[in-house]
C-alpha cells in the first residue's frame, strides 16, 4: 500500500481515511451548505457511501494519484473535516482539492494548515515540483486561505466547472517547490526532507 504518514501541524494533523470516518465523511458530501462551492453536486446518501468506498481504496492503487486525507484536531481523531491532493498525469504537478471543514470544527480558522501540510508531503515525499489550486470566484473568503498556504494567484478559468445549475469561473493559485520551501517552517521542512520523525500509520 501507498499510504500517506501522519502529517501533524500546529493547529491539526491529516491521516488516512478509515472506516470509522464513514458517517462524518458522508455527512459532507450529502450536506447543502458544505458542498455549495465544491465541484460536484450534493449527493445522496448511496452515492456518499460510495464515494466513500473509491476513497478508502486510494492508498491500494498503484500508481496512486488521488490523497484524500481526514483534517482532525491535534488530540482527538475524529474526522473534522477532508483535505486532497490530485497528482496529474503529466509532468510533476498537482492540485489540492476538496478543503471542507464540519460546522464546528475545533480546527476552524487553521484549514491553510491542512493545505501546508499537504504541500509539504507533496513537493517532499512525492517529489512534485508545482502545486495549484483554486476556487469560484464567488468564495470571497478563499483568498486569504491561498495567500496563508503560500499560494500565489495566477489566473481566471472561465465556467470550469457546472454545480447547482450553472457554470462557474474558478480563479487558480499555484507555487513551484524552491518558491514554497523558502517560506516553509521547520515543521514543514521536516516533512518535506522526510525526517524520520514521521510515524507511518
Amino acid at each position: 500500500m501507498n499510504r500517506v504518514p501522519e502529517l501533524r501541524g500546529d493547529h491539526l494533523r491529516l491521516r488516512e481515511l478509515h472506516a470509522g470516518d464513514h458517517d462524518a465523511f458522508a455527512r459532507i458530501l450529502t450536506h447543502r451548505v458544505l458542498t455549495r462551492y465544491l465541484g460536484i453536486d450534493r449527493m445522496d446518501a448511496g452515492q456518499a457511501h460510495d464515494a466513500f468506498a473509491r476513497t478508502l481504496a486510494q492508498p491500494h492503487t498503484h500508481p496512486r494519484r488521488k490523497y484524500t486525507l481526514a483534517v482532525c484536531a491535534p488530540d482527538d481523531d475524529a474526522l473534522v473535516g477532508t483535505m486532497g491532493l490530485l497528482v496529474e498525469d503529466y509532468g510533476s504537478n498537482a492540485m489540492l482539492t476538496s478543503l471542507v471543514l464540519l460546522p464546528g470544527a475545533p480546527v476552524r480558522g487553521h484549514g491553510h494548515e491542512a493545505g501546508r501540510l499537504l504541500m509539504a508531503y507533496g513537493f517532499g515525499q512525492l517529489r512534485l515540483h508545482r502545486i495549484w489550486a483554486g476556487h469560484r470566484s464567488d468564495h470571497h473568503f478563499m483568498p486569504k486561505v491561498m495567500h496563508a498556504a503560500g499560494l500565489r494567484p495566477e489566473a481566471t478559468l472561465r465556467q470550469l466547472f457546472h454545480t447547482h445549475g450553472r457554470w462557474h469561473d474558478v480563479i487558480t493559485y499555484a507555487t513551484v517547490a524552491p518558491e514554497w520551501r523558502s517560506q516553509a517552517t521547520p515543521g514543514e521542512l521536516a516533512i518535506l526532507d522526510g525526517a524520520d520523525r514521521l510515524d507511518r500509520v
